[in-house]
């Protein structure tokens, strides 16, 4: 089965364990960049008017992503990213909309100081119909290739 670990990462942490994730599980590595990029400013949830604030009161929100993935060639892709309230960002939204996901397996991962997947994988599943979403896992930014590893051989 021929794997892709796709990812969005707003500080480097979701970075690193892709890249991790991908060397342990033998993946293709497709990292999802924003058309806009996020700075410091937008990425302040405190600011009820931050750029990140608004993406995430919008349940409609898309935010363009600057390259649409080629799944065509993969049974399993892992999306990954960090934690937003509570769910994955806007951006995998689009990311999933970008795609045809039919037939694929799409398995969540996050990383965060401590919020889990929250309704994460239900939304994943409702964005791309067609595909087999797992409920997923969170990882810290410290998850060992060992981990990552025995994990991803599940899929």
């Amino acid at each position: 089965m021929k794997k892709l670990v796709a990812y969005f990462s707003a500080s480097g942490v979701t970075k690193a364990v892709a890249q991790k994730l991908a060397q342990a599980a033998n993946a293709d590595l497709f990292e999802i960049v924003p058309q806009q990029i996020y700075t410091n400013a937008d990425l302040n949830w405190r600011d009820k008017h931050s750029r990140s604030s608004v993406e995430m009161n919008d349940r409609a929100c898309r935010p363009a992503i600057a390259a649409a993935p080629d799944v065509s060639g993969y049974d399993v892709i892992f999306v990954g990213f960090p934690v937003w309230w509570y769910r994955e960002p806007s951006i995998i939204d689009t990311f999933l909309e970008s795609a045809d996901f039919t037939g694929k397996t799409v398995v969540p991962f996050c990383t965060s100081g401590g919020s889990g997947l929250g309704d994460a994988a239900k939304n994943m599943q409702a964005l791309s119909p067609g595909a087999k979403v797992y409920d997923g896992k969170r990882f810290s930014a410290c998850a060992s290739a060992d981990e990552l590893k025995k994990w991803a051989k599940r899929f």
